[in-house]
């Protein structure tokens, strides 16, 4: 018998591992790191800028790593924003636009290599399917930590 939790729990970790290291290789020679990825991706989606709280929120980081990932960002000419100003909109500069359309064109190269072997139909349901596990997986998630205030 297959065991679907082993089958499901090393899927997703190497899954998020290979991602992890591709954007390390990818950014590397930028002198930035994995976290550095997912700021430039969100900023590049956002022209208006977003704050530190709203980035934390998206990438799914820690505010400490996103706080060192804008100031090392900054002192490299990629982003601008107000430091004397709490929750001020952190911008991509004319750099960081450039940065972040480089990363994002490997970025989908990266999603294409990822998926190549799946017809349209079949990526669609795997995006849908991965969708659906991760909401579920956090409603499930949600009712454990509430089984476990209920009981304290």
């Amino acid at each position: 018998m297959e065991d679907l939790f082993e089958k499901f729990t090393l899927g997703i970790l190497k899954l998020n591992k290979l991602v992890q290291k591709i954007k390390v290789l990818e950014v590397k020679k930028f002198g930035l790191k994995s976290v550095h990825v997912m700021t430039l991706y969100y900023l590049n989606l956002n022209s208006r800028g977003l704050t530190a709280g709203e980035l934390v929120k998206l990438t799914l980081e820690d505010k400490a790593a996103i706080s060192r990932a804008l100031a090392f960002m900054r002192g490299q000419g990629y982003v601008e924003y107000d430091s004397s100003s709490h929750n001020a909109p952190v911008r991509l500069t004319a750099k960081g636009r450039e940065l972040a359309s480089y990363v994002a064109g490997r970025a989908a190269e990266a999603v294409n290599a990822g998926s190549a072997d799946f017809s349209a139909e079949e990526r669609e349901f795997f995006y849908k399917s991965l969708i659906a596990i991760s909401d579920n997986l956090e409603k499930y998630y949600v009712q454990l930590l509430q089984g476990q205030n209920d009981s304290e």
